[in-house]
Parts: structure tokens; C-alpha cells; sequence
């Protein structure tokens, strides 16, 4: 099994994990607020359903995709709201099908990218399963944001480790959304999976270590919980100041979670 292969079957794995989460909300849940300010439900499903798109014509057709992406790179924000405004005249069934439509759709566009090629993205040209990655670490993201709307609380499964590997890819994207110069050495990446096997990624000598929980990275890189609430651990003093400013996406940072904002275990289990 490639690894394109392998990551596109776990996205669409996420994808109907995240379904799942909705499909049986009625018109007032989807109205629901999120942890993320001012976003509703409907909010966070319309908003992934424009990065599949996005995905779906990176992949599939690259002059659209172009000509899609133009204004963000003048408003990044504008362009973000203005994506989700298309989405607001829908009922929130047809925004589930065209949610699982376009997620379909790029997984679909991406699987038939040839061995070798890259496709274009928000700032360089990616190969399908990194892209791929980015897919699942926003639905990563915006689906803990409805799981925490709901109250309910997502298995974490071998899936991450997909995630884990975007986070280091993407150790640079917190220094350069603040204008910080990243450091020079590597980090080395020691995280407990799920099924409590030991993944890692970065030089074993390197001296700036992060260990802890896979689960707890993933939810750190994507600003869904605090640092102070998360059992993470870091040696090296560029890795400790890396805990405060982890991001696995470009742009503005945004407002992140405060402390203690989730108990731990907050939820009934989501399955």
C-alpha cells in the first residue's frame, strides 16, 4: 500500500467520523456556538467543505484552484469569511451532502495525481499525501471544535500518527506567523500512540525533545486546548517556548483555548 493510499483511506475515515458527529443534529444544534468566537456548527462543517474543495481542484484542476485562492493572498481572513458565506443559504442537510460530496470528491482528485507529482497549495506545491495530511489536520481541528459544541468526546485512534507527522513538517509555521526566526536544530518528536506504541519523528540526537501523548500534540498544533492542560513535556529551551506557540497551519495564529477551559475527560464518548 502506498502512502498516499494509506493517509487518503484515513481521511476518509475522519471524514465520516466527522459526519457521524452531525447527521442527526436538528436545525437549532448546527446553529449551535463552537469553542472557535463566532463560529457555529454549520460554520465549522462549511468551512471544510471549502478546503475539500479547494483539495479537489488543487488536485483535479489547478487554474481553478488558482483563480480561487487569489484573494487570499491579499485577505487572508476576508477570503476565509467570504468562502463561508457561500455555504449560509443552505439547509443543514445540503450542507452535509456537499460537505460529503466534496470530501469524496478529493479524495477521489488526489488518489489520481500520479506517483511523483506534486499539486499546487496555499504557498508551494505539495505531493498528494501531504496535502492529505493538512486535510486530516483540519478536520482534526475543526471537528474537536463540534465534538467540544456537542459535548462529546472523539476515540483517539491510529490515525494520528498521519497528524503527528504534518506537526513535524510544520514544526516552523508558529515562528513564522509571529515574525520569529525558527531555530537552527531539529527537534526530536517522542509521542505515546493510542494503542501505546511509541511513535517518533526528527534526528535521535537532537537536543530539543517534545514527549508526551500523540493525542495531546495534535490538539496543542492545532490550538484546540492549552498547553497547561495537556501532558506534554519539553527539554531544551526552544522546546518549551515551541509549547506556547505550536501551530500546524499557516496564517494568523488565532485566539487558541485558555487554561482550563476543558476538563480533562470532558464528554461522553463519541463512537
Amino acid at each position: 500500500m502506498s502512502d498516499t493510499h494509506e493517509v487518503l483511506q484515513d481521511l476518509a475515515a475522519d471524514i465520516e467520523e466527522t459526519t457521524r458527529l452531525v447527521e442527526g443534529l436538528d436545525e437549532d444544534a448546527w446553529s449551535r456556538p463552537t469553542p472557535a468566537p463566532g463560529w457555529s456548527i454549520a460554520d465549522q462543517v462549511a468551512h471544510l467543505t471549502f478546503i475539500f474543495t479547494l483539495a479537489e481542484n488543487a488536485a483535479a484542476a489547478p487554474d481553478r484552484f488558482r483563480a480561487m485562492t487569489a484573494a487570499a493572498a491579499q485577505d487572508f481572513n476576508g477570503a476565509v469569511n467570504a468562502a463561508l458565506a457561500q455555504f449560509h443559504a443552505l439547509t443543514p442537510q445540503e450542507l452535509l451532502a456537499r460537505f460529503r460530496a466534496r470530501g469524496d470528491a478529493s479524495l477521489k482528485a488526489l488518489a489520481a495525481v500520479p506517483a511523483g507529482r506534486t499539486v499546487p497549495w496555499l504557498v508551494r506545491p505539495l505531493p498528494p499525501a501531504v496535502l492529505a495530511r493538512a486535510g486530516m489536520m483540519e478536520i482534526f481541528a475543526h471537528g474537536q471544535d463540534i465534538a467540544d459544541a456537542l459535548g462529546v468526546r472523539r476515540e483517539p485512534t491510529g490515525r494520528l500518527r498521519h497528524l503527528v507527522h504534518f506537526a513535524s513538517l510544520t514544526r516552523d509555521f508558529g515562528y513564522e506567523a509571529r515574525g520569529i526566526t525558527p531555530p537552527a536544530d531539529p527537534f526530536r518528536f517522542v509521542l505515546t500512540a493510542p494503542s501505546g506504541e511509541v511513535w517518533t519523528a526528527g534526528p535521535e540526537d537532537a537536543p530539543q525533545t517534545i514527549s508526551g501523548p500523540a493525542h495531546d500534540l495534535c490538539l496543542l498544533v492545532t490550538r484546540r486546548r492549552h498547553r497547561d492542560d495537556l501532558d506534554l513535556t519539553a527539554k531544551g529551551e526552544d522546546a518549551k517556548a515551541w509549547l506556547d506557540i505550536a501551530q500546524a497551519y499557516r496564517g494568523p495564529a488565532g485566539e487558541g483555548r485558555t487554561p482550563g477551559q476543558f476538563a480533562p475527560g470532558r464528554g461522553v464518548s463519541a463512537r
